[in-house]
């Protein structure tokens, strides 16, 4: 009788721990992980930007140089590359693309970057 409600004890915390655990893993993770996410994706978005600049430069003027600046701005897409890996491990502790979202304007903001700038940068223009 005794080894059964021992039995039973551990089964239940276990449960509760395993629930608690699962529960508090995303507050976890924003906690651990959220300042070098801001930072990845900050950078990330600047990069992106720079070889977007690179590359047209070198569609209107192929010259060596513009060739230099394209494959100089490539080597900055190593931070979207971790940007990436950090996002999909922030999933994998159980924050939401909402949640990453709510991050990622956050570090919009604290770099006091203007939403007109930002929609301009992103829009995609037909021509």
């Amino acid at each position: 009788m005794q080894t059964q409600r021992n039995v039973l004890a551990l089964g239940l915390l276990l449960c509760v721990s395993y629930i608690g655990f699962t529960s508090f893993k995303p507050l976890v993770a924003e906690v651990v992980f959220a300042d070098d996410y801001k930072i990845l994706m900050f950078n990330c978005d600047q990069v992106m930007r720079e070889h977007y600049i690179a590359k047209r430069a070198l569609e209107v003027d192929p010259s060596t140089r513009n060739l230099k600046n394209l494959q100089a701005s490539e080597v900055g897409l190593l931070d979207c590359h971790e940007y990436d890996k950090l996002r999909k491990t922030m999933i994998e502790w159980g924050l939401t693309p909402a949640k990453l979202s709510s991050i990622g304007i956050e570090a919009l903001e604290e770099q006091n970057y203007e939403l007109r700038d930002f929609v301009e940068i992103h829009e995609i223009r037909y021509q």
